[in-house]
This record gives structure tokens, sequence and C-alpha cells, in this order.
């Protein structure tokens, strides 16, 4: 979607002191680091898309909207709950080893 835009790695292979983040933030949600600033969940989905300025960056602003971003929100955190069980997934994706 981000066309290779945007630089993405794996929590696990980053220092995360290196932008103030901790493994535990990581593990709850994606974490977006841009322009100094550190955006998490949904919001970190949200600036990843404007960031690429792919088609896709409308998206981006469309989930800052004030009543799509309580939605997305509430989305985002069923996702992540539920990401070991969406395709592709694996226990590994499970937050709590469930």
């Amino acid at each position: 979607m981000t066309k290779g835009r945007i630089s993405t790695v794996p929590y696990q292979r980053t220092d995360l002191t290196l932008f103030g983040l901790s493994p535990e933030q990581c593990e709850q949600a994606v974490q977006y680091v841009s322009n100094g600033e550190i955006y998490a969940g949904h919001l970190a989905i949200a600036q990843g898309l404007i960031d690429s300025k792919s088609p896709w960056s409308l998206a981006g602003y469309f989930l800052r909207w004030p009543v799509v971003t309580s939605i997305a929100y509430v989305v985002y955190q069923w996702v992540s709950a539920n990401r070991h069980r969406l395709p592709g997934g694996t226990p590994a994706c499970s937050l709590d080893g469930r």
C-alpha cells in the first residue's frame, strides 16, 4: 500500500531507545515514528499512509477525522486482539500466547 516509501522494521530488530520506545509499547500496538513524533495503533497506520505519498494517503487523512478515528480505534483494538485468528495469522501473533 505504501509502495515501499516508508521504512518498516520489526521492533525486535531495532534499538528502541533511539526512538524513545519500550518493547511493551511495541507489543501492544504498531508504532510509527515520523519527524520525531511517535504514533501508535490506528494513528500509526494513518500517519504511515499519509507519509507514503501514495494514493492511500487519502485513507490516512480519512482515518484521522474525529468520528472515523473513534471507530478506527475500536477496529484496531479488535484486530490487534484477534490477529492470530485472521488469515495469515499464527499463534506467535497472539499478544498473550493464547
